[in-house]
């Protein structure tokens, strides 16, 4: 197979453009191009004609003939590296293996030990994703939570209620990145994910892809059971035997899967009880800003963007001198900011974005790193330190709510600069699902935190003109970037109490959905390669 990198072309260009142009690097007639296969589509977006930016391998008659005319380094011989999934082990399982969570890490754990016999229980402290939904709806309109169902628990994990976004940078030599994206594809995503250097969902399009996704590790031998959680767990000699679920019911388990998210604060309390190894880790915080999404278009692609390109995106990076990063992460494009609490009394902030990306605004957080020695301060008498990160949190969202007494509180970025509560919007008016109340968001946030992201947000304003303009309107707060907590595990994937098997954003080992569904997959081979399946 011969793989052409660098292959440009523009944005509006047809399939049999393509195919031409590949022929011509080649020197081959187009008749003689057997198969090609996308592997990579970026932007380039650098020049007044917007391009495609391609690297497609192509399968034709005499490769070695034609590689051997091709000196250029844009063309070269390629072996396609295919994921593997290992055989099963020697040992004999009596009781099924049982996924905590549901969110990417579990969902592709489970789909994995489904389809190779081992018919795994997945077990979700909340609902379905189409119930979940209609609790989420409910939530934003009325104020009324579900602590159990919400932004960040039920089926498909926090990431349901995002951007979607597909793209991870974790090396990826075994190949599961590639798997975790056809397993998408499989479920009724668009194959243009296999290729799209930023791929994305959107929500709407996760929930189908979850109710097939369930559908499929079902039909596999597997088995659903939601408002199922974890509650405690029994240990025998240093072995995992069963579990409590729902504090009523007893279930016996020899290998569990924790895929808990990371905001499953009451199980890391468990599981410090518990006497499980956690260590505390950094993590960020900070706020959502909004811009309208027309202004960063045309700072990407121009006064004349191309239809084709949707809704645009922009990373963002700034190191201050006091040592800090400022940063953007979980871009939205032609989305929302939404009200993401999980627990009474406390409020934080996310951004999702439909599969259109057709909002009028742009959101992306804005935030900084925290280190445990960051957050020591707020420990709490009695508590273990590796909850500090989590403690810090609730200090952070319990601020927030209060501002506004539980609507989301927004701020104009010239008051942000001023430290002081805004009284009136500018132009960009909020997308946000949720109740809103203009408020001073940056008194929430430790100080060194807000004069980071002033600094940084101004920055970024000599990157992209408008950023840091008077009215882009702020919210807060930006609390649950990733885990505070990691559950320390072993070469084997196991963490100190064996049979428990660690994996995804919860464990501290993932961030964004494939990385952590290919933890999940890393989970699930560890598992395979120990035991036998029930064949």
């Amino acid at each position: 197979m011969i793989r052409i990198s660098q292959l440009k072309l523009p944005v509006t260009h047809t399939e049999e453009q393509l195919k031409e142009k590949l022929a011509r690097e080649l020197r081959i007639p187009v008749g003689q191009i057997r198969h090609y296969e996308i592997r990579k589509r970026s932007v380039d977006a650098r020049k007044e004609e917007i391009k495609y930016v391609y690297q497609i391998d192509v399968e034709t008659a005499q490769e070695k003939k034609i590689l051997g005319r091709n000196r250029h380094s844009n063309i070269t011989a390629v072996q396609k590296n295919e994921y593997h999934f290992p055989q099963p082990g020697t040992l004999a399982l009596k009781e099924r293996p049982v996924v905590i969570g549901s969110g990417p890490a579990g969902l592709f754990c489970g789909f994995m030990l489904a389809k190779h016999g081992y018919r795994p229980l997945i077990l979700e402290r909340g609902d379905e994703a189409d119930i979940r939904k209609q609790k989420v709806d409910h939530f934003w309109k009325t104020g009324e939570l579900d602590t159990k169902s919400n932004v960040q628990f039920g089926e498909g994990g926090a990431g349901t209620f995002s951007d979607g976004k597909l793209n991870t940078l974790v090396k990826d030599p075994a190949g599961r990145n590639r798997e975790v994206l056809r397993i998408f594809v499989e479920a009724g995503a668009p194959s243009s994910i296999l290729y799209d250097q930023k791929p994305h969902l959107g929500t709407d399009l996760l929930i189908r892809i979850l109710r097939n996704m369930r559908s499929q590790i079902m039909d596999m031998g597997g088995e659903f059971r939601f408002r199922s959680q974890m509650t405690d767990f029994h240990v025998e000699n240093g072995r995992v035997v069963s579990l409590e679920i729902n504090g009523k019911e007893t279930i016996p388990a020899e290998v569990v899967i924790l895929a808990i998210g990371h905001s499953a604060r009451d199980t890391f309390a468990l599981l410090q009880e518990r006497s499980l190894l956690l260590q505390p880790k950094a993590f960020a915080v900070g706020v959502r800003i909004e811009h309208p999404q027309e202004m960063i278009t045309r700072s990407q692609y121009g006064t004349h963007p191309p239809k084709v390109l949707g809704a645009a995106n922009y990373k963002v990076t700034h190191k201050l001198d006091n040592g800090r990063g400022v940063y953007s992460f979980c871009m939205c494009p032609g989305g929302y900011v939404v009200n993401a609490s999980s627990e009474d009394g406390r409020l934080a902030v996310n951004g999702m974005s439909y599969q259109a990306r057709d909002s009028r605004n742009a959101n992306s957080a804005m935030i900084v790193t925290v280190t445990p020695e960051d957050y020591a301060g707020f420990h709490q008498e009695g508590e273990s330190p590796v909850l500090d990160g989590i403690a810090f949190q609730r200090h952070l969202e319990g601020l927030a709510y209060e501002s506004c007494r539980g609507k989301v509180p927004v701020q104009l970025f010239e008051d942000f600069l001023k430290n002081k509560a805004s009284t009136v919007l500018g132009e960009v008016e909020p997308c946000i699902k949720g109740a809103y109340e203009l408020a001073n968001v940056r008194e929430i946030l430790p100080a060194v935190i807000g004069d980071s992201l002033c600094r940084g947000i101004q920055a970024f304003g000599r990157k992209i003109p408008g950023f840091d303009r008077p009215d882009a309107v702020l919210s807060g707060v930006e609390s649950r970037t990733s885990s505070p907590v990691r559950i320390l595990r072993d070469e084997l994937q196991e963490a100190s109490v064996k049979g428990i098997y660690p994996c995804g954003e919860g464990a501290g080992y993932a961030g964004g959905i494939t990385s952590a569904a290919m933890d999940g997959l890393l989970a699930a081979e560890a598992v395979c390669k120990k035991y036998m399946n029930f064949g």
